[in-house]
């Protein structure tokens, strides 16, 4: 079968994951057959399409009527028969039980076409196993959504013992059909990839804590604030369900032996029914306690390394094991897991000797499975890495405030790395701001930039007054206004459109620098201002010239004046934020705009950027910068490869020629 051939899809169980599949699915234009064994739930999950199609028509994420031509397109089912009679792909996401799942493959398999392409969504069982209950093996592959499938954007695609190519390839071009990131896991391993690391990485938070090592409050202080990673590691479980990592781990044991031997503590917690937010209570006390407040200053060295080295150990394991490599592991954690960086790429930060010697010394002193090194482990370490000593796949940026990143689809993201001063800028992470500026406009794999925050409290505080305020002397000052401004302005005048996440605090140079990229998408904890005129000062970064021409005169002088701060909402509707998203969303949204418009036309963009920069100077020098550009462009490349795509309804492939 080929991915054209696919028109019809049939989604087995209507829960969270189904219905969610079932309306991704939908929205890009599939016929979808969406089936449970009872009609209650079916119907239910039918009404959840339809209330999350309604929310996205509202929030103008989908066009009007999209909504209601979509639910068009999903028929609610019962029977077996009319659900997969007519399938070309069969996508099962029934309750994680090997039980369940191979009773409903046998049934399935008496009804469906014999050229039908089954996928299913268990998040760590057996594919093999699973694809031996049919007579179509070959035909039988995984395909494992991330919750809720709407918004994330990751589809690992699993292949079995069995799986033929050409089965991995229409189901990984399906997933790009449904606007997802599909990574390949080139082997049945339990757990593939996210939940590989994921779960390890949980379970030994929890022997730290059971063996006295460390508190709840260190680990989760830890992993979140030195590490980076977006939750506590206790505050992920709790997030994500401990019934579900303890079940993962069950599996995890019985397929790969003791190392992966749940913690009690965990265990305690599932027999508890303290399985985290779904049910009030978890590691965290969600009804009578303040939930998961993870204190920022508790952080722990033990915890650290101890975390990092199991991490990088299930790394190894899968490098090793020929699962996934360093680049497919690392894109899929950070798009599934949302980690700043991908565990491979954090581990040979940290150093893998280094890591190598925390897991043999842990196993001397504990004589626990869980350290003995992965044979991969020691070969990595002496070859300098993973990545081979070099973490971003090509050429390496080596900054101290700030990362460079290259995290895929054409996307360069810069990271202001101060968590610890709240992101603020320093006259040094000028200096690498405007450096990492140029590379990355050198760089042919890059089309655009993404400009983020370390954290979530803050995209950045602001200037480093205190540091720069000390001793300072009037004429050096000025000049460090001027560098502010030349820096800033690099950003502006880019050739690449930018994009700004903001997340928590965009404050006094903080939002200048936001000021200066193209389009702006804020979380709803976000809060922006320009407060300098309470310090005495005034925006030194350009502020006091380039707010005006985002939200006009008045409201600028307004935001200046005041120094107030202002919530999301109000800076929208003044102009300067694009969007407003939910905490959660911001990381994914703020890459999936930055990748949309890396795959526009770059030659095109950048004359638009010049012409627009011109304008501002002068209408007239505006107005024939675009018509000489207009006329440029009328020879490129890119136009007929615009043309040739409008007409064929596809989207465009520009290669910026």
């Amino acid at each position: 079968m080929e991915l054209d051939d696919v028109n019809t899809i049939a989604v087995l169980g209507a829960g969270n994951m189904g219905h969610g599949i079932a309306e991704v699915a939908a929205l890009s234009g599939y016929e979808v057959n969406i089936r449970d064994i009872k009609e209650e739930f079916v119907q239910n999950g039918y009404e959840q399409i339809e209330w999350s199609l309604n929310k996205l028509e509202e929030k103008e994420q989908i066009g009007e009527g999209e909504a209601d031509a979509t639910l068009d397109r999903v028929t609610p089912l019962v029977d077996v028969g009319e659900a997969v009679g007519d399938a070309d792909v069969v996508i099962e996401a029934v309750p994680e039980k090997m039980d369940i799942k191979k009773d409903v493959y046998q049934e399935v398999e008496e009804h469906a076409p014999d050229e039908a392409i089954f996928a299913t969504n268990t998040s760590s069982l057996s594919i093999t196993e699973l694809s031996e209950v049919t007579e179509r093996s070959g035909q039988f592959c995984g395909m494992h959504f991330f919750n809720p499938p709407v918004r994330m954007q990751l589809v690992e695609v699993i292949s079995g013992a069995h799986s033929d190519e050409e089965t991995l390839d229409v189901i990984e071009g399906l997933a790009e059909e449904f606007g997802k990131t599909p990574v390949r896991v080139h082997k049945d391993s339990p757990g593939f990839i996210v939940n590989r690391i994921l779960v390890p990485l949980m379970n030994e938070a929890c022997w730290l804590v059971h063996e006295g090592e460390a508190t709840i409050a260190e680990v989760d202080s830890t992993t979140k604030y030195d590490i980076g990673l977006p939750m506590g590691s206790f505050e992920l479980g709790d997030q994500v369900g401990n019934d579900v990592s303890y079940h993962v781990l069950e599996y995890m044991h019985e397929e790969l032996g003791d190392a992966y031997e749940p913690c009690p503590l965990l265990a305690e917690k599932v027999e508890n029914d303290e399985l985290g937010k779904k049910t009030g209570k978890g590691f965290y006390d969600y009804e009578d306690g303040d939930g998961a407040d993870v204190p920022t200053d508790e952080g722990s060295e033990l915890v650290r390394d101890r975390l990092t080295a199991v991490m990088a150990n299930e790394t190894a394991h899968l490098i090793g094991n020929d699962v996934a490599g360093p680049d497919a592991i690392d894109e899929a954690v950070m798009l599934g897991a949302g980690f700043p960086d991908g565990p491979a790429k954090l581990a040979d930060d940290a150093g893998l000797d280094h890591l190598l010697d925390v897991l043999e010394s842990a196993h001397e002193e504990t004589g626990a499975e869980r350290y003995q090194p992965a044979d991969y482990l020691p070969e990595a370490a002496e070859e300098g890495g993973f990545h081979g000593g070099d973490a971003d796949g090509g050429e390496r940026y080596d900054f101290d405030t700030i990362r460079v990143e290259k995290p895929g689809e054409m996307v360069g993201k810069v990271v202001l790395d101060r968590p610890h001063r709240m992101n603020t800028i320093s006259g040094e992470l000028l200096d690498e701001l405007g450096e990492a500026i140029d590379l990355l406009d050198d760089d042919e794999d890059v089309r655009s930039i993404l400009l983020v925050g370390e954290g979530e409290k803050a995209f950045s505080a602001g200037a480093d007054v205190q540091s720069m305020a000390s001793g300072a002397d009037p004429l050096d000052a000025v000049e460090l206004s001027r560098k502010g401004q030349q820096t800033f302005g690099k950003l502006q005048d880019c050739d690449m459109p930018v994009v700004a996440g903001i997340d928590g605090f965009c404050l006094g140079g903080g939002m200048e620098m936001a000021t200066c990229a193209d389009m702006r998408v804020a979380s709803e904890r976000s809060e922006l201002g320009q407060p300098e005129h309470n310090l005495g000062l005034l925006p030194g970064w350009g502020g006091t010239q380039r707010l005006q021409r985002i939200v006009g005169e008045g409201r600028a002088k307004e935001i200046i004046f005041t120094a107030e701060r202002f919530d999301p909402e109000t800076m929208a509707d003044y102009g300067f934020v694009n969007e407003v998203v939910a905490n959660d969303e911001l990381q994914n949204r703020a890459f999936e705009l930055a990748a949309d418009l890396a795959a526009g036309p770059p030659i095109a963009q950048r004359y638009t950027k010049r012409a627009m920069h011109k304008g501002w100077e002068n209408a007239e020098a505006g107005l024939e910068v675009e018509a000489q550009a207009f006329g440029q462009l009328m020879a490129t490349d890119d136009l007929m490869e615009g043309i040739t795509a409008f007409m064929g309804d596809d989207d465009p492939e520009f290669e910026g020629k």
